[in-house]
């Protein structure tokens, strides 16, 4: 169950009833579950440096790493540009473009609901992002690289 099915791309978009999303995930691990459908990541271990280049770029901006860091700590859910906008303390007319970037970049993820769209952080693409960039670190020596403890 581990392994992943040869074939696929870095990350297909299958389309799934909702009813089937327990059974499944419950028997394909490697398949996650994204707002209301799945998204199969095979390579996601193993971004390619185009591709984190093209993340960090969208996250090298105050606003849009304001975005995603809002959506980090909105989980799953997601919050609605509303929201965002309000907690943010911007003009949801200006979001729309970062949403965008950070769309194009592979960061979020977003679901039409009723009136709403919902935005949600790609916590795939997050945590590939963090394997690539600390595929090799400390020369593979995993307890030198613990961060440091935080102090309160």
């Amino acid at each position: 169950m581990n392994s992943m099915p040869h074939g696929y791309g870095s990350a297909r978009i299958i389309r799934i009833k909702k009813i089937y999303a327990s059974l499944i995930f419950a028997l394909e691990p490697w398949i996650f579950f994204c707002s209301n459908r799945f998204v199969v990541f095979t390579n996601i271990k193993f971004m390619k440096s185009e591709q984190v280049v093209k993340a960090l770029g969208a996250l090298a901006q105050p606003t849009r790493l304001a975005i995603y860091r809002l959506l980090v700590e909105a989980g799953q859910a997601g919050m609605i540009a509303g929201q965002i906008a309000e907690r943010l303390n911007a003009a949801p007319a200006t979001l729309s473009f970062h949403f965008k970037t950070l769309s194009h970049a592979g960061l979020i993820e977003s679901r039409q609901d009723g009136r709403f769209i919902f935005y949600s952080a790609n916590f795939a693409a997050m945590n590939g992002m963090l394997d690539y960039l600390t595929e090799n670190c400390c020369g593979g020596n995993m307890d030198a690289c613990k961060p440091p403890a935080r102090k309160n």
